[in-house]
């Protein structure tokens, strides 16, 4: 064996040699050259058997590379005289990032005792088309009985995984154990499931792999609610603890876990301490970060420490970490850590009273009501472990992306999995993943309906709808309904609604409503409130929304705020951080284009929630029309796009051709309108489907014996579909769009062919954990840019308008919704390249992510993002293309950088430097704000 696996054999085979097993290892260190010799010299004479592993597939071949060059070494050795004759099998391990682990190796190991091993096998995957793999019992291990295991189930960003790194360098540093930490993550970004595996102890560490099923001896769950569809406790020993952040008291809490928890907690005799980690965080000003509390319990609950010197050492971890975010952040981590310990508690056996059943109460309804530590009264939750994804789920959303949400895809059978490895789109809707403590709650009687709430939510878990009101039959009696006040729907009943179990919370719908109720301070027409009492009204209102219709878009102007946004979103439910600032750019666009976009997607943070297993959130109409999605990487992506649009003309070009030639087998009338439709409007568009609709219908009775004809017939049935208008959109972020794959972008830019370009510029590659790009700004602090950026952000937009015939716009949506849609629709309608450059506040740059939004419209006011659009058709028109959509600037740069972490950390560190960046960076606004001005007052010229 080499690489990563070779510590693994060996430490399984030095534990297996102490219980009498006669195995051993050859660790291969450098490959090729491969030394016969030298391979030969290291083999004991009495070997018998040897299984060579690979972590690689060699499709076509007889074997993998390793087992290859084993195979020829050995008839080597035969030809020169060396008598060792073992038996030789290959295996493959470790693909596609699978565990190895002990008990895997000692699978391999029993395997060679078998009289007739298999020649080639598999191990970690359960292989039942070509039976290949191997069986192998998960609770073997090899451990050492004095080292601690612990698991963490965390929630991205909420620091669980920074705080154990911490916890590993204090046990590392400061006692005489070992430590090793491992952590896990889903496909979502910020949000996301993350699990810590650490291990300490006396002895040495030699365990390249994670804590099995069984093994760990402390669990801390940090969200209550993966209990209700994680099976945390599957990682518990008997005899464990386990840490619970809860909103319940000691009295409280039992009643409320799941059945298939207590069931654990008492078949393994668990220790259970609870903290409402939450309400310390909020009350200490940590927001919803929690880690520091969740790590002040784990030193206080384990002893690694005294409690007095692990506090000690937490908060000098917290300086040396903290101290560059500024002396305020160091002083609510110290107030967390004081007030930990007073909120922590052991529950006690009295408290457990057994295990919960469902005799009396049916699945999916609320039982008895009581009070949590804020004072609500909150019914209880479903008392069973709910299935990953709902029944009604299509067949393979529960047999094969089902037990990937649950974490246990490794389980699943080759069988299960897609021949072709295509996977269905729409599937996010299934996943619910229930993050949100608060969801938005709409308040009809002061809603004016102006529909920016859902167009900045960027989950699409806010929605709208104007119908009839004989749609309302069988609503349920929590429906929300009110009146509409829309002049092209007179007489109808609208909704705003909102699905409680995708939310996650963001607040940002809450920040974008501009209603202010006269009669109660703060107050809305949509407000945060606790989504436990909510959720499952609220779920089937949701349901019940979703099976009215949508209005048709032929049917209303579009160029309106409140109308674009009765449009069906067709990408929903990513895993994009919450209140992520590039997704409602991506939902608007769907929402306008998205049942004939073709969408080609740079790698970066929109590949990863946008097309990353286990769902898809690309999702498709009632009519199964949708966007066609697929990804590529930073370097190319331009040019896989330009691609598909080169592809889509030629497809169009020669259905035009054939659709003449075939004139006389057709209605010529038909074939004329197709032919010259305008499909420049939705309704033109619209009517351009049915006429291919009727084409199709006609190519499908045509019967002809003429060879020619025939051939024709068939392929211009293929191709009618590429008669409709398609739109074809190159998405990215600034890291490729300004960097790598710049090179490409220019030539996509000067090809004139009809492609649009989406760059979200969040000023950072935020997806590889913030390396500053050519996007970020002068003074930003980010890595490789420790001291701030020196230099000032490249004016990507300048650069494509110096052609003179791409259309580009500057937008950001919360500082300019109208701007921004009135963007979308001038770049798609326009006949050759567009850029849209959207401003997307990001994690990254240290913000309460719910006043992104107002961070957003802070930066158009400070100068700092200028909202402009450029548009070549009215140069055609004698008129100046550029136009300015901002004002000059009127507020303090300070105003809009400090608000930021990635600027207020340079202020913390180097205060002088500090200072003259941001000065050269006002310098940089007002060059830029007067280049501009002065471009814009240019008299036109035809650039064509």
């Amino acid at each position: 064996v080499m690489g990563s696996g070779a510590e693994t054999v060996e430490y399984t085979a030095r534990y297996l040699q102490e219980h009498g097993e006669k195995v051993g290892v050859v660790k291969v260190r450098l490959y090729r050259p491969f030394s016969v010799q030298q391979f030969l010299h290291a083999l004991p004479s009495t070997v018998k058997s040897i299984a060579v592993l690979d972590r690689t597939k060699a499709p076509g071949s007889v074997g993998e590379p390793l087992y290859l060059d084993v195979v020829a070494a050995l008839s080597e050795g035969h030809n020169r005289g060396i008598s060792i004759s073992p038996h030789v099998i290959g295996g493959r391990y470790g693909l596609s990032s699978k565990e190895f682990t002990p008990a895997m190796v000692k699978a391999v190991y029993d395997e060679l005792k078998q009289d007739h091993p298999k020649e080639h096998f598999t191990i970690g995957i359960n292989d039942d088309v070509t039976h290949s793999s191997l069986n192998y019992d998960p609770a073997f291990s090899i451990e050492h009985s004095a080292t601690v295991q612990c698991i963490f189930w965390g929630l991205g960003s909420d620091g669980t995984v920074g705080a154990n790194k911490n916890s590993i360098k204090i046990i590392g540093e400061e006692t005489a154990n070992y430590a090793q930490g491992y952590f896990v993550y889903d496909s979502k970004k910020s949000g996301s499931v993350t699990i810590s595996h650490l291990r300490f102890g006396p002895h040495q560490i030699h365990a390249p792999y994670l804590i099995g099923p069984g093994q760990a001896d402390f669990v801390a769950c940090h969200q209550f609610t993966f209990l209700e569809r994680l099976d945390v406790l599957k990682y518990a020993k008997p005899g464990g603890i386990f840490l619970l952040d809860t909103i319940y008291t000691s009295e409280e809490v039992w009643t409320h876990l799941p059945q298939e928890v207590q069931h654990d907690i008492i078949e393994k005799k668990l220790h259970l301490y609870i903290i409402n980690a939450h309400k310390v965080a909020q009350d200490t000003g940590m927001g919803g970060r929690i880690n520091t509390v969740m790590q002040t319990c784990f030193f206080a609950i384990s002893g690694i420490l005294p409690r007095e010197e692990a506090i000690a050492q937490i908060k000098k971890s917290i300086k040396k970490t903290y101290s560059k975010r500024g002396e305020v952040v160091v002083q609510q981590n110290f107030r967390a850590v004081d007030a930990t310990l007073e909120h922590l508690h052991e529950v006690p056996e009295s408290a457990m009273m057994g295990i919960e059943t469902l005799a009396n109460i049916p699945v999916g309804v609320n039982g008895s009501t009581q009070r949590n530590g804020h004072g609500r009264s909150i019914p209880l939750p479903v008392l069973q472990r709910r299935a990953p994804v709902s029944l009604e789920a299509p067949m393979f959303v529960r047999d094969v992306l089902g037990p990937m949400i649950a974490g246990n895809g490794d389980d699943l059978p080759v069988s299960k999995l897609p021949i072709d490895g295509t996977y269905p789109s729409g599937t996010a809707q299934w996943e619910k993943r229930n993050l949100a403590l608060e969801i938005p709650v709409w308040d009809p009687d002061i809603c004016i309906q102006c529909g920016k709430c859902v167009m900045v939510c960027p989950h699409s878990v806010i929605r709208m709808k104007v119908y009839d009101s004989t749609e309302l039959t069988g609503a349920p009696e929590t429906f929300q309904t009110t009146d509409a006040h829309f002049k092209e729907f007179p007489g109808m009943k609208y909704t705003l609604q909102i699905s409680p179990e995708d939310c996650t919370g963001c607040a940002l719908c809450i920040e974008a409503c501009p209603v202010k109720d006269k009669r109660q301070v703060g107050h809305k027409a949509i407000n945060m409130a606790p989504q436990p009492p909510l959720r499952e009204q609220e779920k089937d209102n949701w349901e019940f929304f979703l099976k009215l219709p949508y209005v048709d878009p032929a049917a209303i102007n579009l160029s309106a705020i409140k109308n674009s946004q009765l449009l069906e979103p067709l990408f929903e439910f990513s895993g994009a951080c919450s209140g992520c600032g590039e997704t409602p750019y991506i939902k608007l666009a769907t929402q306008l284009f998205g049942d004939r976009m073709l969408v080609a997607n740079a790698t970066g943070c929109s590949s990863i929630y946008g097309g990353n297993l286990p769902t898809t959130p690309w999702t498709k109409n009632a009519e199964g029309r949708g966007p066609a999605w697929s990804n590529s990487l930073f370097e190319d992506n331009a040019e896989f796009g330009l691609g598909m649009r080169v592809t889509l003309d030629k497809q169009q070009e020669y259905a035009c051709e054939l659709l003449a030639q075939c004139t006389n087998l057709l209605n010529e009338d038909l074939v004329d309108s197709i032919l010259d439709a305008d499909q420049s409007t939705e309704i033109g568009i619209q009517a351009q489907r049915e006429r291919v609709a009727l084409l199709k219908k006609h190519l499908q009775g045509l019967k002809t014996t003429e060879s020619t004809a025939e051939s024709r017939v068939r392929n211009l049935l293929s191709l009618a579909d590429t008669l409709v208008k398609k739109s074809v959109w190159i998405i990215g972020g600034d890291g490729w769009a300004y960097d790598i794959g710049f090179g490409g972008l220019d030539h996509v830019l000067a090809s004139g062919r009809n492609v649009n370009i989406l760059v979200l510029d969040t000023e950072v590659y935020s997806n590889t954990g913030g390396q500053a790009s050519k996007s970020t700004p002068r003074g930003a602090v980010a890595k490789f840019a420790a001291r701030g950026k020196a230099t000032p952000k490249k004016d990507l937009g300048l650069l494509a308008m110096a052609y003179g015939t791409v259309y580009v716009a500057h937008v950001a949506m919360g500082a300019n919704d109208q701007q921004t849609l009135k963007a979308f629709l001038e770049a798609e309608a326009y006949d050759g390249p567009s850029l849209i450059i959207a401003y997307s506040h990001c994690i990254a740059h240290g913000i309460e992510m719910r006043r992104g939004m107002d961070q957003q419209k802070r930066a158009v006011q400070s100068g700092y993002w200028q909202l402009y659009r450029y548009n070549p058709l009215l140069a055609e028109e004698g008129k100046h293309p550029l136009m300015i959509d901002s004002k000059e600037p009127t507020l303090p740069l300070e105003e809009f950088a400090y608000n930021e972490t990635r600027y207020r950390m340079l202020l913390q560190s180097d205060e002088s430097r500090a200072d003259t960046l941001m000065q050269l960076a006002k310098d940089d606004i007002r060059r830029r704000w007067e280049q501009y001005q002065q471009l814009a007052q240019e008299e036109p010229h035809t650039s064509k």
